[in-house]
């Protein structure tokens, strides 16, 4: 293991807990921003779908970007963007202005999370043992401190620019001297990958189960941070200030687990650790689907960081290993499914809740991180697929059915 890996290492680290830290000021001060720039309730879901949205067209350019230029690159001049897109969404007072800076913010970040998830698969292999929990551990360790910082500012009264602007001022120069030890690891090996036979393009009915995975898993997501804190207060009768806790104690799970869950693949192999926090996400959705109260509610919400916060750095991982002569490609492709899950989590458990009611909304989210299980295989090394030691292309996979079995 070299010096220039390890450095390598720590920096996209770092990297994953600037975009942590930025997108947690965003998406908690949400309020604020709708009422600094009068934003109707109605137009308010128009301005929330077109954040994802941008990021996956991001996300799809990326694809075409990295054929040009290195993914260390992309991640170099994307992090400053969406640092500095965050501070213009503070900064202005016209409905037009917020509208270029969460335009600016979308396309930005779904290049910033397809740069960061590349080069952390690249590391991963040549590393040879999972890491990849670890940078998303790191992104949730950022999303901690910046929800902590947005509460500071709402609770001192300050204006979204006086709250992000010591932020940006700290964390940009910071993430640009960092940027100077990004390791593409993966140089090469696309023309490695093919001698050996596994090279070629991103056949996408092989990348399908992971990509419902993903959609599966974000629509988990989405579902704790959009409707935790109404479901505490109106269906469970929790105060206001106790109906904060759920998301704080769901990202503090999603760092625990992530901490930890690089030794489990080490020792257990990823289907087994998909497999359990599959079912330990579904079984937190039970829980909070059931509870007769606010603190069983909490528990199940902390149930559910702990199983949930697994799948989606496995999946990253497991679309490297699927093509690992297209690995950029497989990745930027799989990342849009991060915004297609939440597009359709937010909305699908309000109308849901709506329509029927709240506690029957959370089965939904419960039953599609269940079907997770259908796709675990689609984790495992070619050589644990065929389970006879030899490894063989992966074009033998396409017959074998959308979920590679």
């Amino acid at each position: 293991m070299t010096d220039e890996l390890r450095r390598g290492r720590a920096s996209l680290a770092f990297s994953f807990l600037v975009q942590g830290v930025t997108f947690a000021l965003l998406v908690t001060r949400i309020p604020a921003i709708q009422d600094q720039y009068g934003i109707s309730d109605g137009l308010l879901p128009v301005f929330l779908a077109a954040v994802p949205i941008l990021a996956g067209v991001g996300s799809v350019g990326t694809e075409w970007l990295v054929k040009r230029v290195p993914p260390s690159r992309v991640l170099r001049w994307t992090q400053p963007v969406v640092l500095l897109a965050l501070l213009g969404v503070g900064a202005g007072d016209a409905l037009w202005q917020v509208a270029v800076a969460l335009g600016a913010f979308g396309l930005s970040v779904g290049a910033l999370d397809a740069s960061m998830n590349m080069l952390g698969v690249s590391l991963q292999r040549a590393y040879g043992r999972s890491i990849m929990l670890g940078f998303h551990a790191a992104y949730s360790l950022g999303g901690i401190a910046g929800a902590s910082a947005a509460w500071a500012g709402a609770h001192w009264d300050l204006s979204l620019f006086v709250s992000y602007l010591p932020v940006v001022v700290v964390l940009l120069p910071a993430a640009l001297v960092g940027s100077r030890w990004y390791v593409d690891a993966d140089a090469g090996a696309d023309a490695a990958a093919a001698g050996e036979g596994k090279g070629g393009p991103v056949v996408f009915k092989l990348l399908l189960p992971l990509c419902l995975v993903m959609t599966f898993a974000y629509i988990g997501d989405s579902t704790v941070s959009n409707w935790s804190a109404k479901y505490l207060q109106d269906v469970l009768g929790s105060s206001e200030e106790v109906s904060t806790v759920p998301y704080n104690v769901y990202m503090v799970m999603t760092l625990l687990g992530r901490g930890l869950g690089d030794l489990g693949v080490r020792r257990f192999g990823a289907v087994a650790v998909v497999r359990v926090g599959s079912v330990v996400g579904a079984l937190g959705f039970a829980i909070v689907a059931v509870a007769p109260g606010a603190w069983t509610g909490i528990l199940g919400f902390t149930v559910l960081g702990l199983g949930l916060c697994v799948i989606v750095p496995q999946t990253f991982a497991a679309a490297g290993r699927l093509f690992p002569g297209a690995s950029d490609a497989a990745v930027a492709r799989l990342n849009v499914f991060n915004y297609v899950g939440f597009l359709i989590g937010s909305p699908l458990v309000g109308a849901l809740g709506d329509a029927w009611n709240y506690r029957g909304a959370m089965l939904v989210p419960m039953v599609l991180v269940l079907m997770t299980l259908l796709y675990a295989r689609s984790f495992a090394p070619e050589t644990d697929r065929y389970g006879d030691g030899h490894e063989r292309p992966r074009t033998a996979d396409v017959g074998r059915g959308s979920n590679g079995l």
